[in-house]
């Protein structure tokens, strides 16, 4: 193995274990000799690699954060404007995916906020800001075409984020039991019917709402 390979893999494999660290413990509660331990490295050999423990903490936020994009098949439908009941869904079933498949990720961007919230965001807008811009302009277009009722965009894009977020454990609060939903199928169809609810205008007829959603998932 070439110097260069033995330093890439090095470098991935401080990342991938300081991305786990960081999310469970916090960027106070991860000290760099664990997260050396853990990746069998030396402490002198991590701090050859990063000059800091804060360089560490954003790389493994942005390897995370890379990749995350909005599906093709998504930003065409946002493009072409398509009926809420169909991109709704899909925008939907993208938050479960991604909050399901990516736990890591969520807890890291609550971390840099919470804890080295003076990077935070430009490094969040970098990555997050093209997803919920898209899904921003698609709510207002739709609105100034009456598809969808005359509500706040930038505040129905946070709060279907929140909705998928927030939601499940929320719910544990308020029940004392698991969300009513057994998987992530049953989650996206009771975020679809609930939000279609909220957003179609009145006059489109409680029907389309209560149609069943598109269930559009990409591979």
């Amino acid at each position: 193995m070439t110097l260069s390979s033995r330093n890439s893999e090095q470098v991935h494999k401080i990342v991938q274990v300081a991305a786990q660290l960081f999310a469970r413990q916090g960027y106070h509660g991860t000290s760099t000799r664990e997260i050396a331990r853990l990746a069998e490295i030396s402490e002198n050999t991590l701090f050859r690699q990063f000059e800091h423990k804060e360089d560490i903490f954003w790389a493994a936020l942005r390897s995370r954060l890379s990749g995350l994009k909005l599906r093709r098949d998504l930003l065409d439908g946002i493009a072409e404007s398509a009926e809420p009941e169909v991109i709704l869904p899909q925008i939907l079933t993208q938050l479960v995916d991604t909050a399901i498949l990516k736990p890591e990720l969520l807890r890291l961007i609550a971390v840099a906020f919470i804890e080295l919230h003076w990077k935070a965001e430009a490094v969040c807008f970098e990555y997050l800001s093209p997803i919920f811009s898209a899904v921003n302009r698609y709510l207002a277009m739709n609105i100034q075409s009456g598809k969808v009722r005359n509500l706040d965009p930038a505040m129905v894009t946070a709060a279907l984020a929140t909705t998928v977020m927030v939601h499940p454990e929320l719910s544990k609060l308020i029940y004392g039991a698991a969300p009513p939903y057994s998987d992530s199928r049953e989650a996206i169809q009771l975020y679809t019917k609930f939000w279609l609810d909220v957003l179609l205008p009145p006059a489109l007829g409680r029907s389309r709402a209560n149609t069943h959603p598109t269930e559009a998932r990409s591979t």
